[in-house]
């Protein structure tokens, strides 16, 4: 029970990175008009018509976003690397969890990351333009907090379901 757990632990938890990697990396977490023209912006930079500038100006909320984006790829990182080595090394039990608690901190570090972002999104850019929306890279940053905190709870399990079962005995009289 413990490898079919903590397998789809680290299975979730690898989808998880590459989703968080991609919506931290790409420029869809907003489209909206600008003077008439198509506009996207992400955590990095903003492109009109295609003609992409980095952010020029700096704002908190895109410095805590970036901050806590990139502190949950690398905490699912090491989610995931803990429960790689869960397979291979004999200390299965203490690897699991902790590499649980990595992959929920992640989950709670984006959802973070996604809360100060959203809320400052609606709250400021909402008035600024009239026709814009969330988009892509935004979404799938959610689908990574679920994704990360699904791997968390698998690999929480697959310690409860390890260190609830008695140990083997090595009887030699049997």
């Amino acid at each position: 029970m413990l490898y079919t757990l903590a397998g789809g632990g680290t299975l979730c938890g690898v989808a998880a990175l590459v989703l968080l990697i991609v919506a931290t990396a790409t420029d869809f977490w907003m489209q909206y008009r600008y003077s008439g023209s198509s506009a996207n912006q992400g955590l990095w930079r903003f492109c009109i018509n295609h003609k992409c500038h980095a952010h020029t100006l700096t704002v908190a909320f895109w410095d805590a976003t970036r901050a806590f984006m990139l502190l949950a790829v690398l905490s699912c990182f090491a989610g995931i690397v803990l429960g790689l080595t869960a397979f291979t090394n004999g200390t299965k039990n203490r690897r699991v969890r902790t590499g649980g608690i990595a992959l929920v901190l992640s989950g709670f570090l984006a959802l973070l990351a996604l809360a100060v972002y959203t809320g400052v999104t609606v709250t400021f850019f909402g008035k600024r333009f009239v026709d814009w929306r969330f988009s892509w890279s935004y979404i799938i940053g959610w689908v990574a907090v679920i994704l990360t905190f699904a791997a968390g709870a698998f690999q929480l399990c697959a310690y409860r379901q390890t260190s609830g079962e008695p140990a083997p005995s090595n009887n030699p009289e049997s």
